[in-house]
């Protein structure tokens, strides 16, 4: 049987695939980053629970070694974290290479992911963006960050905790204080917000450290603005030349990096 890779719910329970619940009703061992979590989403969807074996940070090296047999004998083996994809900033990336350095076969069931959310509901979103996973602590990284995302062309989605999120939005708003933000909290859940704004308005708006889970978006850099213009008139000229709007659209897309929706739609 293949290692089946889980995504799990970021926040409402019932945010989950039937194929998710297929699999660890079935699953002979779930690895979980937390025990307690997988019971709570097992029990919410009436799965009696399977024999769960906790799989984090601090003993995933070792985990990897007591699975990979397992693998080999052919047992049924599910792999979820506490929320969303493993091995996207949580672990699971170890389990999944030795598996497959060691022949066995991988199979990932998505589902829920903070990233797509939080960049779908920043407004921001285009035909490309960066992951930035979590941001560095340190002041000194986070503005040799902010610097190399200064014209950046595209969104940015990256995560934070909240006891940081105040300091790292007065620093991105030192460094970039117009950039368009969005600060995404408790996605999926009961107290869903998003806080928009420039980076100077939203430093002050968020002062405190927030209560849950928070992932920060960064819309495009200035320099795909202040491109738009010129790029909205070469597709205009390639229409008037005789060009489809789509495959216009595409090829200015092509040279200029910005997202080919946006020019595309201009035309409309």
């Amino acid at each position: 049987m293949p290692l089946a890779v889980c995504a799990t719910p970021i926040g409402n329970l019932e945010d989950v695939t039937l194929r998710v619940l297929r699999e660890l009703r079935e699953a002979d061992l779930v690895l979980c980053e937390d025990t307690r979590r997988a019971r709570l989403l097992l029990r919410r969807h009436g799965i009696a629970p399977p024999r769960l074996l906790s799989y984090h940070e601090h003993n995933e090296a070792r985990r990897v070694a007591e699975i990979l047999p397992r693998l080999k004998a052919g047992e049924r083996v599910a792999l979820v974290s506490d929320a969303g994809l493993p091995a996207i900033s949580d672990p699971g990336a170890r389990l999944v290479a030795a598996a497959l350095d060691a022949g066995l076969p991988v199979t990932v069931l998505p589902g829920p992911s903070a990233v797509e959310t939080a960049l779908v509901a920043s407004g921001y979103v285009g035909d490309r963006y960066q992951f930035l996973g979590y941001l560095p602590r340190g002041e000194k990284a986070l503005t040799a960050l902010w610097q190399e995302l200064a014209g950046w062309p595209h969104a940015a989605v990256a995560f934070e905790s909240p006891r940081r999120l105040p300091r790292t939005l007065a620093s991105l708003a030192r460094a970039l204080p117009g950039r368009r933000v969005a600060v995404c909290r408790e996605l999926t859940k009961t107290f869903e917000e998003v806080v928009r704004g420039s980076a100077a308005e939203v430093a002050r708006r968020l002062i405190e450290p927030p209560k849950g889970e928070v992932t920060l978006v960064l819309a495009p850099g200035p320099a795909a603005e202040a491109g738009l213009d010129a790029a909205l008139t070469a597709v205009r000229e390639l229409v008037a030349a005789g060009v489809a709007k789509r495959h216009a659209a595409e090829i200015v897309s092509r040279l200029t990096r910005l997202p080919r929706n946006r020019l595309y739609r201009s035309q409309l």
